[in-house]
């Protein structure tokens, strides 16, 4: 059952696309006419909490659990070698009930040694299950997602959701590697970044709506659907904010509907220190083939290049200071909760 669901959820995927409607498109960056700097002066280096990695973009957690997963995550994990790019998996609960799956898991550590790979499992998951999985990959972090309204939906999911915050706290604090909270597409607001954030969560993936949309690809499954959950949860744009009115610079990702080098930017320039992405990587894969996924990243490198040097900001830690005004339904919903976004428009008030 498992398994056909892993393909299940791959064929959706694939099938529904991403609305896009990420909110990104509130986000302007602002023009720098005198920058001083070069192209040749650009590093994509970046830090995520303890971690350093050499690009800015992750592959984010996808898929695994089936034969024809692991022919995903294969092509993937060479990608992330070749490239420079941490990469995760998708959950593993899968390879911890049934061995026989977890070379599909384990594909991404055998064609990326040395590279950053994240580990990952569901707030399900007891302290034991996350030491199996982080020793199952070899794993430099732990991505625990948090998808709710996708168990809710699924015909098969989860229905009580008691003890999330004891069992992530105890993972915590007993795991060697840090720890990333994760949503899969409907957002990380503020209430519940300070909630993670009181328990010992270093590092949140704000995983907003505007991507892959787990409530439709759900509701695809259903026998009956409940399709007016399908635009369930928060854009990329205002959950980022949100997160980052709690958490300091350095402890957040973007993802959420990203597919280019302009969007990863303005989510750069708002304050995430990564951007993952994964919809986007598994469209180029399956519809173009390999050698157009290796183009496709060097596509974004290149235009990250690009932008980073048009705004005078060499490094992403620079590119987070510059200056971007935010506008529509990011800045409404942000003034509606409280959270000020004058600093984001004033360079000489970015905090370093």
């Amino acid at each position: 059952m498992r398994i056909s669901r892993k393909m299940e959820h791959v064929h959706y995927a694939l099938e529904l696309g991403q609305s896009r409607q990420q909110g990104l498109s509130d986000i302007k960056l602002v023009h720098n006419c005198l920058p001083e700097t070069s192209t040749d002066h650009i590093a994509l280096t970046t830090e995520i909490g303890d971690l350093i990695m050499s690009s800015p973009i992750l592959i984010n957690a996808m898929t695994g659990g089936a034969q024809e997963t692991e022919s995903i995550n294969r092509e993937l994990a060479i990608m992330a070698r070749e490239k420079g790019m941490a990469m995760a998996v998708g959950s593993q609960m899968s390879a911890l009930k049934n061995s026989e799956v977890a070379s599909s898991y384990q594909v991404v550590r055998r064609e990326n040694p040395k590279g950053v790979v994240f580990a990952n499992l569901g707030s399900e998951a007891t302290v034991d299950q996350a030491v199996r999985a982080i020793e199952m990959i070899e794993a430099n972090a732990l991505q625990i997602h948090l998808n709710v309204m996708q168990e809710l939906i699924m015909p098969e999911g989860d229905r009580s959701f008691v003890g999330m915050l004891k069992r992530i706290e105890a993972i915590v604090r007993q795991v060697e590697v840090p720890v990333i909270v994760k949503e899969v597409g409907f957002g990380i607001l503020k209430d519940n970044a300070k909630q993670l954030q009181e328990i010992g969560v270093r590092v949140l993936d704000v995983g907003g709506s505007g991507g892959t949309n787990f409530a439709a690809i759900e509701n695809a499954r259903r026998p009956a659907a409940i399709e007016w959950l399908n635009d369930w949860g928060t854009p990329t744009s205002i959950s980022l904010l949100e997160a980052l009115s709690i958490y300091p610079r350095g402890s957040v990702i973007a993802s959420g509907g990203i597919t280019n080098a302009l969007e990863a930017a303005k989510a750069l320039a708002l304050g995430a220190s990564a951007v993952g992405m994964a919809g986007a990587f598994l469209k180029v894969l399956r519809e173009q083939g390999t050698q157009s996924l290796h183009r496709f990243a060097d596509e974004l490198h290149q235009g990250l290049i690009l932008i980073m040097t048009a705004l005078g900001a060499p490094t992403i830690r620079d590119l987070g200071q510059c200056p971007v005004v935010i506008m529509g339904e990011t800045a409404e919903w942000c003034r509606t909760r409280g959270i000020d976004l004058t600093s984001y428009a004033d360079k000489t008030n970015r905090s370093k």
